[in-house]
């Protein structure tokens, strides 16, 4: 370029060079040939090159830091090439003579690479086909027979016979009330320790006995006496547990009983006697662990709690549409499991497992994500780890310990460890543990449907074969998902239906029967 004067201006040289000057002759002219051209190869333009490169051909040993040197680069002037596309194509990765094939490497799916890799997209496949799937078949089921919803479904004329179960689901509370009137009697040296354990004995008792008779009594719907006895097994937990950790806490105060380590503050915070509050709190609260005060959020998030009321509605109806459309057509045309032939019996079951994986579902977000949210946003009760993540369980224990979490710590605070103390073994007490929630289950099960057929015990107590089965295959291979199979086939695809059948076969006899 000519300046004003007509003469030569001295520009600078170029930054950046298309090619690497030739060497004319001369052992020096080479060396220095070999400098530019090393130079150039490890240039910014050269590492955004091969990086590039490495992108598009899948090699992640020539990828370098790509990023950085292309914003150097591009900042610098150094890395445009003559179309402006940023990348020179003359570089020496772009050669025939660079190396494709630098390392060894497994494909994608071979046993040795599989679980190295993220398999999101075949996660994301798996969920369009399945909800392709079943709107094909929700869809066939309404055009074939039409919505089975029944007007009454929720509330009908009959609903109005099982008031007998509303006024003792009301008449409840008076029983933490007895609670409270003994523990103020014992903390004020009233009665002694014994006189109010055997007081709280009674009241317990007395707590789940009153509506067992109320429902065996009266003529009340198997959904209606599910309820309450399921309201009913909740207070009873909670009187157990106010009850013990109270006794626990006179112990650790009046007593002066020793503990093998320091307590905190928020430990001493907790050793003080009941207060009316304190009770009201906990029977409300969403957990079934008493102690005097608990953590507690800041604030109330209206828009949140609304959305979470919102979900819970649409969930409950899913749930309702869920039985009426699929799991009742199933089970009313089906055999009883144990009478009719085999194959009936496991193609009856199988039939089954596919809508009552979904109910389980929905029923578990509806109620342990949802609901006892919702409750804890409203009491602003911080702790809300209800659940972990129990889907991905390796052992049957595994799953119990993290499928409900309020029952889980209840059992452990107040029946594992207490045998654990008294010097019996681990083996045993996992077995009393089973053995008590085998009994709610039944109680809240079978006490509604009046008959006493222990499936639900049954059900409980053949866990634990299965809890040595599959620890004994998590032990013996580590890295397989043996456990979590077994797990999700015998609670969803055959756990849950035979129940359902069996319970629902049960209790059509008996209605036989009484007409």
């Amino acid at each position: 370029m000519a300046d004003s004067d007509g003469g030569e201006a001295h520009a600078p040289p170029p930054v950046h060079h298309r090619r690497p000057p030739r060497p004319r002759g001369g052992s020096a002219v080479a060396e220095g040939f070999v400098a530019a051209l090393r130079r150039r190869m490890s240039s910014g333009a050269a590492a955004a090159a091969r990086a590039s490169f490495a992108a598009d051909s899948g090699d992640e040993s020539a990828s370098g830091e790509p990023s950085s040197s292309r914003r150097r680069g591009g900042s610098n002037g150094e890395a445009s090439s003559a179309g402006g596309g940023g990348e020179d194509f003359a570089a020496f990765t772009f050669r025939a003579a660079a190396p494709v094939h630098r390392k060894a490497r497994e494909s994608p799916l071979s046993s040795a690479a599989i679980f190295k890799q993220s398999h999101a997209g075949l996660f994301n496949l798996c969920i369009v086909v399945l909800v392709a799937v079943n709107s094909r078949l929700i869809i066939e089921n309404i055009m074939k027979y039409g919505f089975l919803i029944r007007p009454g479904f929720w509330f009908s004329a009959k609903s109005l016979r099982d008031w007998p179960l509303l006024m003792c689901c009301l008449s409840l509370p008076a029983f933490p009330l007895g609670s409270f009137a003994v523990e103020k009697l014992v903390f004020n040296n009233l009665i002694t320790d014994a006189v109010a354990t055997c007081l709280h004995i009674i009241l317990s008792t007395a707590e789940i006995v009153y509506p067992v008779l109320v429902i065996l009594k009266g003529d009340s719907a198997v959904l209606s006496g599910f309820l309450l006895m399921y309201i009913a097994c909740i207070v009873w937990l909670k009187l157990v547990s106010f009850a013990h950790t109270n006794h626990d806490i006179r112990q650790l105060t009046l007593n002066s009983k020793k503990v093998d380590n320091e307590l905190s503050t928020a430990d001493m915070d907790n050793l003080q006697s009941p207060t009316l509050g304190s009770l009201i709190y906990f029977m409300m609260a969403p957990t079934l662990c008493y102690q005097p005060s608990y953590p507690r959020t800041s604030c109330v998030r209206k828009g949140w709690l609304i959305r979470q009321i919102i979900l819970y509605m649409i969930f409950t109806g899913l749930q309702g549409f869920i039985i009426e459309q699929y799991i009742n057509p199933i089970v009313v045309n089906s055999q009883h499991p144990l009478k009719g032939g085999l194959l009936n019996a496991i193609e009856t079951v199988l039939k089954l497992s596919v809508p009552n994986v979904y109910l389980w579902l929905c029923m578990f977000y509806a109620y342990f994500h949802l609901w006892l949210n919702i409750l804890a946003e409203i009491l602003r009760f911080g702790d809300r780890e209800f659940y972990k993540d129990w889907w991905n369980a390796r052992t049957i224990d595994e799953y119990w310990r993290k499928w409900n979490m309020p029952v889980h710590k209840w059992v452990v605070r107040h029946i594992y460890f207490p045998c654990m103390r008294n010097g019996i073994s681990k083996e045993v007490a996992v077995l009393i543990s089973f053995f008590v929630s085998a009994i709610l289950h039944e109680i809240c099960i079978g006490v509604p449907c009046r008959i006493l057929k222990f499936w639900a015990v049954l059900g409980i107590m053949q866990q634990i074969p299965l809890i040595i089965l599959t620890a004994y295959l998590k032990s013996k291979f580590r890295d397989t998902m043996v456990g979590n199979m077994i797990f999700w086939f015998f609670f969803c695809i055959y756990g849950q239906p035979m129940c359902v059948l069996l319970y629902y076969h049960d209790v059509m006899n008996r209605i036989d029967k009484a007409r």
